[in-house]
């Protein structure tokens, strides 16, 4: 697969909705992760990221305005200790419980299945990175529905073992912007990592649709040790 230019790929489109970016950063020293949000509704717009022990979760930005919080008040992250799982939404909490309780990544995620917000049965995009004794890997999962069909959902999981420096990859919820939104397709795309956590915050957030965009969380974790430094932006301040 041909690596793309991560900056390119963002801005590619006004409304990839939701993405996951995981990888490593280019001195190879560091495991990556960037979680992002996008909103075209008062209400996906009124959130913000705040952080939540090790991990983070949505809030609402200005209470009085929130409607349905369902599918946009949620955890995206939580750690577990050498574990890091993001996530698009509250199968963050499904993968943490199951994975302590001895499940692994993909059979935690059988209980779960795409969005029931009809017709875009918005994709449930996840990852877990797993950094232990030196040594790094993760996995991505989508699920989907079968072009829009609600009786079946397409499960699709993707492991990465030792990967490459400057490298990562990106999976979205959305090809792009329609009605009703169609659903990512294929294999997370390989795309580039550039410069240190505050030079990749800064690309992806200003790759990223100026209305559409509501907030971002960059991560960058020592693989030697797990020490870890993180980035969020909100565009509600």
């Amino acid at each position: 697969m041909k690596i793309i230019d991560l900056a390119t790929e963002l801005s590619a489109t006004t409304y990839p909705g939701r993405g996951i970016v995981v990888g490593r950063s280019e001195d190879g020293k560091k495991a990556v992760c960037a979680y992002f949000i996008m909103g075209r509704s008062e209400n996906s717009r009124n959130r913000v990221f705040v952080t939540e022990g090790a991990g983070i979760r949505t809030q609402a930005f200005d209470p009085a305005k929130l409607q349905d919080p369902s599918l946009i008040i949620y955890s995206p992250v939580r750690v577990l200790e050498d574990l890091t799982i993001v996530t698009n939404g509250d199968q963050t909490d499904t993968i943490y419980n199951n994975m302590q309780a001895g499940m692994t990544f993909e059979e935690s995620l059988r209980e779960r299945e795409f969005e029931p917000d009809a017709p875009n049965y918005t994709p449930r995009i996840s990852a877990v990175m797993n950094i232990h004794d030196g040594e790094y890997s993760f996995q991505m999962s989508i699920l989907k529905s079968d072009d829009g069909d609600p009786d079946e959902c397409i499960r699709n999981t993707f492991h990465f073992d030792n990967p490459k420096c400057g490298e990562a990859r990106f999976i979205h919820t959305y090809l792009g912007d329609g009605s009703p939104l169609p659903s990512f397709e294929g294999e997370p795309t390989k795309v580039s990592i550039a410069g240190d956590i505050d030079t990749f915050a800064n690309t992806v957030w200003n790759s990223l649709n100026a209305d559409n965009k509501v907030s971002l969380f960059v991560r960058f974790i020592d693989i030697s040790n797990g020490a870890y430094e993180t980035r969020i932006i909100n565009k509600n301040k």
